[in-house]
């Protein structure tokens, strides 16, 4: 019979639950951005406060958050992105419990049919426009000293699922284009944490291990550049180091970029309401006629503004053509060599110069896992009593984990030899995660064999050159094999997103700077400025079971 509580006490844990619900106040509004018309995620847009000079750029599924306090101040959120209408909304629109939807319409295209027909008596070829993009870097980007506030993150997809999420808020103090990055650049470090509320695998977050092969990035060579991850990160800015050497096959960008790629003109498209140039382009294959095919593939866009040829963005990715993908399956360039790595990094125009925007680098790579089904010990079972020794003649088989028994049981995957020769074995009995090898033998020749092993017991290095016994590959209850190594196949994302350009800073006089041969989370200086509540970590989302709600009213 069930039981009902007094009316008083109901009432009294409702009071409590509502209570409890009304206590979970959110801080941060939470939204994702939506294609109007395909109903795909928009990643990489950029999410501004107006008038604030604040904002953040939306992760990968679209999403990004907007700290509370900012629709107390009754702001306004500007959006925008390539290829799509500006869009501003009243930060009141926002609901706060639930997730917000937010869909952009793509660009209108009238303006650049006007451009083409006016360009029809000098148009430009996409060499010659890449040609002049590079020649106007020193003009279209800031020479003297600026700093950039935002967020930085690395972390692991396993399976699709974040793993190692580490974050920090960092200001990236830059001595302009003129100098050399790795060895000019400050950073201070606001704040940084590993966050725990995603998984943290141990073994994927070690560094690379080129020597044992056991984290690798395959067919490749990721350099550390001297710096830990934010250091290698800053690198593959091509167009920040386009006087140094930066990556394959960007190489030096104001040099190489031409020599080793193919370029052709696409559609021109808008980005903040300015018409750029869209330069889509190709490694070129020196050996056309050699033997065999290319081992790599790289593919790469720029947008580049149809008036000054300042470098909006630039997209490049690299295949490993060695590494073929499943018949029928293609990658997003039509072909089917497996992603090596892709960087992705775009510049805002602000007050006549181009500032990062974000950058986005990540990269496949290996790690091979240690068994998760092994052999612990093999014993000989000589037993003592009163000193007189009891040739039991069994060896024991302890695994670390319960075999399957009717694999376990089988003598024919076990092959025990002594002095080299291959014993028979007569029986083989399992318990547990425990086998029992007894030797088919003639009973003197088995106390021969025995008082041998007894002798050399005490010495490991002697007893291993009399007796060895190998094993099948069986498997654990649990369908591991025995000894094999996983290959698990990772992708190592870096990325930083700005969240406030300062074109003039004051360079701290005594400032506590990162080590850059240290990795950033841990044992860093942080510094924490009087404004460092103005900024936050747009940690991705998890699984999202709220449904969304638009904003498109």
């Amino acid at each position: 019979m069930r039981k009902r509580l007094p009316t008083h006490l109901f009432f009294l844990l409702l009071l409590l639950v509502s209570n409890s619900v009304l206590s979970q106040q959110p801080e941060y509004i939470i939204g994702k951005l939506i294609d109007s018309k395909t109903q795909e995620p928009i990643p990489f847009a950029s999410i501004r406060i107006k008038d604030r000079a604040l904002g953040i750029i939306s992760n990968t599924d679209g999403s990004f958050k907007i700290p509370l306090k900012y629709k107390e101040y009754g702001d306004i959120i500007e959006i925008s992105s390539m290829g799509y209408q500006t869009k501003e909304i009243l930060i009141h629109n926002f609901s706060v419990y639930e997730l917000n939807d937010v869909r952009l319409l793509p660009a209108l295209f009238e303006l650049e049919e006007t451009i083409v027909r006016g360009e029809k008596k000098r148009r430009l070829s996409a060499n010659q426009i890449v040609q002049r993009a590079i020649a106007n870097i020193p003009k279209n980007y800031p020479q003297n000293l600026f700093s950039t506030v935002g967020y930085y993150r690395d972390y692991q997809l396993k399976a699709n699922e974040y793993v190692n999420l580490n974050e920090a808020i960092v200001e990236v103090f830059d001595s302009g284009f003129s100098k050399i990055d790795s060895t000019t650049t400050l950073v201070q470090i606001y704040d940084y944490e590993k966050n725990l509320d995603f998984e943290r695998d141990t073994l994927s977050d070690d560094p690379y291990d080129y020597k044992r092969s056991r984290k690798i990035v395959d067919n490749a060579f990721l350099q550390k550049y001297g710096g830990n991850e934010f250091s290698i990160l800053r690198v593959h800015d091509a167009v920040r180091n386009f006087k140094v050497n930066s990556y394959s096959f960007v190489n030096r960008f104001e040099i190489d970029l031409l020599q080793n790629h193919i370029f052709s003109r696409d559609n021109s498209t808008y980005i903040n309401g300015e018409a750029v140039y869209a330069i889509t382009f190709r490694k070129k294959y020196l050996n056309k006629f050699g033997k065999g095919a290319p081992k790599y593939s790289a593919f790469g866009v720029l947008y580049i503004s149809q008036g000054d040829f300042a470098i909006h963005k630039m997209e490049y990715v690299v295949y490993d053509e060695r590494k073929r993908k499943s018949k029928g399956t293609l990658n997003r360039h039509n072909g089917r060599g497996q992603l090596l790595f892709e960087v992705i990094t775009e510049y805002r125009r602000n007050k006549n110069k181009m500032y990062l925007n974000y950058i986005s680098f990540h990269n496949s790579f290996i790690l091979w896992e240690p068994p998760k089904f092994k052999i612990d010990d093999i014993l000989i079972d000589l037993k003592y009593e009163e000193n007189v020794l009891l040739r039991n003649g069994s060896f024991k088989v302890l695994y670390n984990r319960t075999p399957r028994e009717e694999e376990a049981v089988k003598p024919e995957n076990y092959r025990v030899r002594f002095n080299g020769k291959r014993l028979k074995l007569r029986n083989v009995v399992v318990f547990e995660n425990m086998v029992s090898l007894w030797p088919d033998m003639a009973r003197e020749e088995k106390n021969e064999m025995l008082a041998q092993l007894a002798e050399n017991v005490e010495n490991p290095i002697a007893l291993n050159k009399i007796l060895s016994i190998d094993v099948e590959p069986i498997h654990d209850i649990d369908g591991n094999v025995l000894n094999k190594w996983e290959k698990r196949d990772y992708i190592q994302f870096r990325e930083y997103f700005v969240q406030q350009v300062k074109p003039h800073p004051n360079l701290p006089a005594q400032g506590k700077f990162m080590n850059r041969r240290k990795p950033i989370f841990e044992d860093q200086p942080v510094v924490r400025p009087g404004n460092f509540d103005d900024y936050w970590m747009n940690t991705p989302l998890q699984n999202i079971k709220t449904k969304g709600t638009s904003s498109d009213n």
